[in-house]
């Protein structure tokens, strides 16, 4: 029986790298996907309200592991060969697009009436007053939350280890059955992450006292 040692210890730094490169995919993904999203639930067109708003009901009202198996297991019941990246990227980036939509549409909503007037008063159309007026100002509000959410992504990718994924949780796994010494191996999982998401949770903290300060002006 093995012991844990420096080797393993780089085994499961070294997943690291595919911990973040799933959570870029992600929330790059999720980013652009969540924005047309959001752009319709605060659409005037009644019809892309309705679909926007089933898409985030299903999503947030799911787990993210039943999202993953569907994708992983059902696909290939349909005929379609899919592989754990393939499969993980696609359920984290339609559930961080369904909470990035909500968090953007709550934001947009959040820009002062007067803005909107103003817009409709110089007789803007909608993809105007959207991305000259709306839009930059829901930028600056949706920051914070938006980065926090962040920290969500990437914890999020730790159940991709289900599937097969080799992240920083699977490394784990792996390890904890070759040394079975499960404090020392899931402690530095757990180390792993705090490292990467800890400095997140604090620029999002101290984006929001900034914002909270400008506006107490």
């Amino acid at each position: 029986m093995r012991t844990f040692g420096w080797p393993e210890f780089l085994f499961i730094v070294e997943a690291a790298k595919w911990t973040l490169a799933l959570s870029a995919i992600a929330f790059v993904g999720g980013a652009i996907l969540g924005l047309l999203v959001a752009l319709a639930r605060t659409s005037e067109h009644r019809g892309a309200q309705f679909l926007a708003t089933g898409f985030i009901q299903v999503f947030q009202g799911t787990p993210l592991l039943l999202q993953l198996f569907l994708i992983f297991f059902g696909f290939p019941v349909l005929g379609l060969d899919i592989n754990p990246w393939v499969a993980a990227g696609i359920a984290l980036t339609l559930n961080t697009a369904a909470f990035l939509a909500e968090i953007w549409r709550g934001c947009i909503q959040a820009v002062p009436g007067g803005q909107r007037e103003a817009a409709l008063a110089l007789n803007l159309s909608y993809v105007d007053r959207m991305r000259d007026v709306i839009l930059p100002q829901a930028f600056k509000i949706a920051l914070p939350p938006t980065v926090g959410y962040l920290v969500q992504v990437i914890k999020g990718t730790s159940l991709a280890a289900i599937i097969g994924f080799a992240e920083i949780t699977r490394a784990g796994q792996i390890i904890n059955n070759a040394t079975f010494q499960p404090l020392h191996v899931f402690s530095t999982v757990a180390a792993i992450y705090f490292v990467i998401c800890w400095p997140l949770s604090l620029l999002a903290a101290r984006m929001e006292k900034r914002r909270a300060a400008a506006l107490s002006r």
